[in-house]
């Protein structure tokens, strides 16, 4: 069976041959600072407690972290936005998973700071059964010590990419978080977790069902 991770790296190696030789040095470079700067070691990790949060879903209800713990644990993970489509491999892979998460007990949450409508879309066509959340400003993404600011050239990069995280962010078009994947007990503990300044890696939907199965 091909791991999420596998597909991804595929993805990659097809992709680079179709990015201008500049536009790719200048996503290395900035994905080397990022790396450099030691954000992944900063981000919340295995013992830490989980920053309680509300935010809104793409159809425009409300979940909030307590409520969610009260039924059992939470797989949360944070991408960047429907516009990635190293995020958009990843999702699609936790919804091929979906049933096996729930059947654990468990709820699969994925948080971005688009907005809802960016949100609804990718719900849609992906037909995603889990809920989509939008952290307007990344402030979630920040209590968990994942959110960082684009660099000049990657963002102009990306402005001509057509990416418009203008408008998809409200605003925010610089501020994005680290990939990352968090299971949350129900005592609001962090009991695994997935951080890398790498967007083009992901964590491995296997290794989520074995910390569920983990957590007895």
């Amino acid at each position: 069976m091909t791991t999420l991770n596998t597909e991804l790296r595929t993805f990659y190696e097809a992709r680079q041959q179709q990015i201008p030789a500049k536009v790719r040095e200048i996503m290395r470079r900035s994905g080397q600072e990022l790396a450099d700067s030691g954000q992944a070691d900063r981000a919340l990790a295995v013992g830490d407690r989980a920053p309680r949060f509300t935010l809104p879903t793409a159809t425009g209800e409300s979940r909030s972290l307590d409520d969610l713990l009260a039924a059992g644990p939470v797989v949360l993970t944070f991408y960047r936005g429907a516009w990635c489509p190293y995020c958009n491999l990843a999702l699609r892979a936790l919804q091929q998973h979906h049933d096996t998460i729930t059947a654990r007990g468990a709820r699969l949450i994925a948080v971005s700071p688009q907005i809802p409508d960016e949100s609804l879309t990718l719900t849609e066509k992906h037909d995603l059964a889990f809920d989509v959340l939008s952290d307007i400003g990344s402030d979630t993404a920040k209590q968990y010590r994942l959110a960082f600011d684009l660099p000049d050239d990657l963002a102009a990069v990306y402005d001509k990419l057509g990416f418009d995280l203008q408008r998809t962010n409200d605003g925010h078009p610089r501020t994005l978080p680290l990939p990352a994947t968090y299971v949350i007990d129900r005592t609001g503990t962090i009991r695994w977790a997935f951080v890398n300044t790498d967007y083009t890696t992901r964590a491995e939907p296997a290794d989520i069902l074995a910390a569920l199965a983990a957590l007895g």
